[in-house]
């Protein structure tokens, strides 16, 4: 029998990796895993942490206007760019540091090196120039933003890594993209009183959103002030004498600002990695193909996360680090479940969803009852906010099993994490009737929607 340096070797120290090495470090597991950048990946370094905290400091304008119609008089605030970058860094590398400790301390090793595979068992430390040997090998490198090269002028662009770290707030800032990425900084640099304009090819932000949220979001982003510029593109990127930068978008409309953040999709870690050297089949995008355990076509080398582009979420990347752990050293093979999984956009209002959009539905079942309510929220009143908070739940006409649950407004998200319970418990609608509202919240409209807003059947609206 062969005899390897460890049991498992973890290529990637993002949240699914350094979860799948903790884990089998604590089950007695020689452990060793190698990340080329920083410990946290992503989610912690340079994706859904510091954006939080990114959209909270984005928020305070709007606080401070609405704090009036409470009683109270706020002065005249201001706001320091360095401040929040430097507070920012601060508590990354708190986070970090904690990633890193918490392998170490069930007895896993830590290298701070690229890694490359040598061999179906072989890895190469660049760092350190060495190479050390594994019975299983994971693979969880994540992704990275979509370049856009054919983009003339993309050198002049950045990415959302750029923009947590830029030196000055910018002026005025053009972000080409539709998705989560590009709504929630539109929205925080918006907030942060930077002049923003969104620009999407699409026909509607935020596709594979239910449509109503898409809708209602736009709306009132536009309200606030955000240009929003649907099926267009940018068609080039140039800088002027003066150091801004003129971006050319569809019809030939010139947009003047201080950046241009390309947001527009996001590619697998995968090149000069060695994965076609030793067999590993890849997808036409380059992601990693695996099996329903997350093992690619090599026995013993395994992929979870980003890098398989399967559902690009952290709570999902955990997930499948779990199931590996169960599936290759607990002898209880464990497929990740893909199914109803909650996830939010932190928008301004935010989106908090989970399970089938109503379009979704339609296809999938022959009637579609849709429960809809909209309202302004309570906090909304004394402080004469005009923005609305949308409800909405799409249920099987047949068997009243609740299909999707959609919320846009305040505290969306924590809402939606709540609702993916009972989604996933497969509860009807009765259930939500039986259920008590705690009064007065937003939250009770959700199990006060007694009788359907409107049915579709086979496609049409009854």
């Amino acid at each position: 029998m062969a005899v390897y340096d460890y049991d498992l070797f973890v290529i990637g120290g993002g949240s699914g990796g350094v979860r799948a090495a903790r884990v089998a470090a604590a089950l007695g597991k020689r452990v060793g895993i190698a990340e080329e950048y920083r410990y946290g990946g992503t989610c912690v370094i340079r994706g859904c942490v510091p954006k939080k905290l990114y959209v909270y400091a984005s928020q305070f304008p709007e606080h401070f206007a609405d704090a009036a119609g409470y009683g109270w008089t706020v002065p005249q605030a201001s706001f320091d760019w360095q401040t929040l970058v430097a507070n920012k860094d601060r508590e990354i590398s708190r986070l970090e540091a904690i990633y890193r400790k918490n392998v170490q301390g069930a007895g896993g090793e830590t290298f701070q090196s690229r890694a490359m595979l040598v061999d179906p068992h072989g890895v190469h430390l660049l760092g350190e120039d060495r190479t050390v040997t594994a019975d299983q090998i994971l693979i969880a490198t994540g992704g990275r933003p979509t370049p856009h090269p054919a983009l003339p002028g993309h050198e002049h662009c950045i990415f959302s890594n750029e923009a947590f770290d830029l030196k000055e707030l910018p002026d005025a800032i053009m972000i080409e993209g539709g998705g989560y990425i590009a709504v929630e900084f539109a929205n925080i640099f918006h907030g942060l009183g930077v002049d923003t304009t969104l620009v999407y090819r699409g026909k509607e932000i935020l596709s594979r959103f239910d449509m109503d949220l898409r809708r209602m979001l736009h709306e009132t982003m536009e309200k606030k002030g955000i240009r929003i510029l649907c099926h267009a593109v940018s068609e080039w990127v140039r800088k002027r004498p003066d150091g801004r930068l003129d971006a050319v978008v569809t019809g030939g409309k010139v947009l003047t600002v201080d950046q241009v953040m390309l947001a527009i999709g996001r590619l697998p870690n995968t090149e000069n990695m060695g994965l076609e050297g030793v067999g590993i089949e890849m997808t036409r995008t380059g992601a990693i193909h695996v099996d329903q355990y997350s093992r690619t076509s090599i026995d013993n080398i395994w992929a979870i996360g980003d890098v398989t582009n399967r559902v690009q979420l952290t709570p999902v990347a955990i997930h499948e680090a779990m199931c590996f752990v169960e599936t290759a050293f607990k002898g209880n093979p464990t497929a990740p479940d893909h199914e109803t999984i909650a996830t939010a956009v932190f928008s301004q209002p935010e989106i908090g969803t989970v399970g089938l959009s109503e379009d979704e539905a339609i296809k999938r079942f022959s009637e579609v009852e849709i429960y809809r309510a909209t309202f302004r929220p309570m906090r909304n009143t004394l402080s004469g906010r005009d923005e609305k908070m949308l409800m909405k739940l799409v249920v099987d006409g047949a068997s009243k099993k609740v299909l999707g649950a959609h919320i846009l407004g305040p505290d969306a998200g924590e809402m939606a994490q709540l609702l993916g319970i009972p989604l996933k418990a497969g509860l009807t609608k009765d259930d939500f009737d039986r259920t008590m509202a705690v009064h007065p919240t937003a939250a009770e409209e959700l199990v006060t929607m007694y009788k359907p807003t409107y049915r579709v059947s086979d496609g049409e609206r009854a």
